[in-house]
């Protein structure tokens, strides 16, 4: 390993030197994923004009890689602790880069939606894997640290993606929206696969029909919940009922396994199920309103576009904020305290919201937007923490693999409830979904701080 330190399980991350090298790698990854998603959304009308696609076939831009990052979190988790997590999340970050190239270069809707797809795969190895990468590579005493420059590479290319998107197109054609990915990942890649040592194994046998009924249950799910705001609502609820029942075939299936791609010991854990629940809570609560407020903004209040991306943007720069201070305190006070103090916040920044006046100054928005923003980073950086380290170290890619399925079956949950709101209620909505989003807060506050008894 050219004389680089090996992480065994149990051991208490890397030299300074190195840890910063990696841990720079792997925030690269995160970024260029985060943005890339961002960059996607803005893009979809100006690639459905240039390829002379409809818009709903368009929409496969982003329904492929989403698709393909939900269906493969489990598999990835399990192959990275079967395999090294240095080798699983290296082959994402190489795939994601030569896919980007792969956009780039796509002359038709088909090839790009293909090349989509494998920047899903990519994508769904560092998503799966990101979390025990941090816990591998940070002292004990420093996870905090790790974790909360996660949220902050999260949030800041949230925030900075739509910008971002707006000046390329302003400047070039929509392939560059790709095609930047691909110095940085050329530089990403081989310092990862240089600086990061060699991470311990569990060899395991495949598990080929757990990875088909995970795949067929997550993105089934998925695409029921996307059906759901659609005329095809009938198919809809088959897929969420397919779904469901392949999740029920594939908890039984795995209770069956020695070893498990689902990690039933982990979840028999009351701590780490508790996180997983309040995790849960948090992404419902988050996408109920990021989905509905542009509604609100623009159908309601008569914002235009460009002022509803401004109004939007304190909500993830306060969460760049707070995720950096929560992770200090997180090494001082208990993760059920500061997550609930956290969740709180963000179910009050709701209640704001939804009780705003009809006509609000933008200050008056941006204020509570901030509020929420405080809370959702002061909750995530300890709650991660915690599930990162409520089980053992030697099954650290299984706790980040449930960590990444808990933010799926969140942001699902919240994007059900967003489609059934306004299949009722039309564009009005939007305030509903903000009442409801608080509940979620506030029940993912109480299952929190109920930590404290576990």
């Amino acid at each position: 390993m050219n004389g680089l330190k090996t992480v065994a399980a149990g051991s208490d991350g890397l030299p300074p030197a190195q840890r910063r090298w990696v841990m720079g790698c792997a925030l690269l990854g995160i970024v260029l994923t985060g943005l890339d998603a961002a960059i996607a959304n803005i893009a979809l009308p100006t690639i459905a004009h240039a390829l002379v696609a409809t818009d709903a076939a368009t929409i496969w831009v982003v329904n492929s890689y989403n698709l393909a990052v939900t269906v493969l979190l489990l598999p990835a988790a399990a192959l990275g602790e079967s395999m090294g997590l240095k080798r699983i999340y290296g082959f994402g970050l190489t795939l994601f880069t030569v896919a980007s190239l792969g956009c780039a270069l796509s002359s038709s809707l088909d090839m790009l939606v293909a090349a989509r797809a494998l920047q899903g795969i990519g994508g769904a190895c560092m998503a799966a894997l990101g979390g025990a990468l941090v816990r591998g590579i940070y002292p004990r005493k420093m996870l905090g640290q790790g974790f909360a420059l996660i949220a902050l590479a999260v949030a800041i290319s949230a925030a900075l993606g739509p910008t971002i998107a707006a000046l390329i197109l302003a400047v070039a054609p929509w392939p560059w929206l790709f095609l930047v990915n691909v110095p940085l990942g050329l530089i990403a890649v081989p310092l990862f696969l240089v600086k990061t040592p060699a991470s311990p194994r569990r060899p395991r046998p495949l598990d080929p029909i757990g990875a088909v009924l995970s795949a067929a249950a997550l993105g089934l799910i998925v695409t029921g919940v996307d059906g759901l705001g659609g005329t095809g609502i009938n198919v809809a609820i088959g897929e969420l009922a397919a779904g469901l029942l392949c999740g029920a075939l594939l908890v039984w299936q795995q209770f069956r396994r020695p070893a498990p791609m689902l990690p039933l010991d982990l979840l028999r854990i009351p701590l780490f199920a508790l996180s997983v629940c309040t995790s849960i809570c948090s992404y419902a609560a988050q996408i109920l309103a990021y989905l509905s407020l542009p509604f609100l903004f623009e159908t309601v209040m008569h914002r235009t576009t460009v002022a509803t991306g401004l109004l939007v943007t304190p909500w993830p720069l306060l969460v760049a904020f707070a995720a950096p201070v929560a992770g200090r305190l997180s090494a001082r006070y208990p993760a059920a305290i500061l997550g609930s103090i956290g969740m709180t916040l963000l179910a009050i920044g709701l209640f704001l919201l939804a009780t705003m006046p009809a006509h609000p100054a933008d200050w008056n928005i941006a204020w509570r937007m901030g509020i929420c923003g405080i809370g959702f980073g002061f909750y995530q950086t300890p709650n991660n923490l915690t599930l990162m380290t409520a089980g053992p170290p030697e099954r650290t890619g299984a706790a980040s693999g449930m960590q990444a399925v808990a933010r799926t079956v969140g942001w699902s949950m919240g994007s059900a409830m967003v489609a059934l709101i306004f299949g009722v209620q039309g564009g009005s909505g939007a305030i509903t979904c903000l009442w409801v989003g608080m509940v979620f807060a506030a029940v993912g506050a109480i299952i929190s701080v109920s930590r404290t008894r576990v």
